[in-house]
């Protein structure tokens, strides 16, 4: 049985897509069955993956309108083990199209319920929004992971997402679990970055992975030659960090199994 992660933040620019990607490619290496879905319009998940958004024609869209069945939505990645259906900016219509539909909020659960056992791990990024999209990935999903930048303001609007899972559990999905809050962008010689791992760990004490994914030059380059980091630097700190990151989700989940 496939676990189910969204990967989910309201806030841009935290290390949303950057986790999605590299962390699909981690557990891919790592020989785990993985499918990425990219629930963002912005696709950037789709392209940092090598796939080109302009010629998808049947991707997450389709999948939330149920206008082509899931298998056909799935796309073959470079990636080892890492499977993906694409986004297109088409995606952003699709708020106003569920609007009006009997349980819009659980268009994505029931796409995947078909393949939910092929894959060891079905891995969602989120768009920048806690709109309709979102909430599909947070009622299909079994667990959330919330990347935190290390950064002045890193706690703003993370309440808000708190509540948003809270009443996702309440409405929708009564098994969503907190798979852990993950600190990104971390510099080491920054006052700052290490206040804010202060701050985050009194607050949240072990709903905070151990791994921190630090600052990396290799680790912004990586999407623009359309490649994980694993693929296109394995030595670097980027890659070493998302590594790390598999194993303890993957230890987590073996103990909470």
């Amino acid at each position: 049985m496939g676990k189910i992660i969204a990967i989910a933040n309201q806030k841009g620019g935290v290390g949303k897509t950057t986790t999605t990607v590299n962390l699909a490619a981690a557990l891919g290496v790592l020989e785990h069955k993985v499918l990425l879905i990219d629930a963002d319009p912005q696709a950037n998940a789709t392209s940092g993956l090598g796939i080109d958004v302009d010629n998808v024609e049947k991707g997450t869209y389709q999948l939330l309108e149920h206008s082509v069945a899931v298998k056909d939505a799935i796309v073959t990645t470079n990636s080892p083990n890492v499977d993906v259906i694409p986004s297109h900016i088409d995606l952003v219509a699709i708020e106003l199209e569920l609007v009006d539909k009997e349980d819009r909020e659980s268009m994505l659960k029931k796409a995947l319920a078909d393949i939910k056992d092929d894959y060891d791990f079905i891995i969602i990024d989120c768009a920048p929004s806690l709109g309709l999209i979102t909430l599909n990935a947070l009622t299909a999903a079994d667990s959330v992971i919330i990347p935190i930048q290390c950064e002045y303001y890193a706690l703003e609007g993370l309440g808000k997402l708190l509540n948003t899972i809270k009443s996702v559990q309440k409405v929708h999905n009564a098994e969503l679990d907190i798979e852990g809050l993950l600190l990104t962008m971390y510099d080491s010689r920054l006052r700052l970055s290490n206040q804010v791992v202060a701050e985050v760990k009194k607050h949240f004490h072990n709903m905070v992975f151990k791994t921190i994914i630090q600052r990396n030059i290799r680790l912004g380059e990586a999407p623009s030659f359309g490649e994980s980091i694993i693929a296109y630097d394995a030595t670097s700190k980027g890659a070493i960090n998302y590594i790390n990151l598999a194993h303890e989700i993957l230890k987590n989940n073996k103990k909470n199994g």
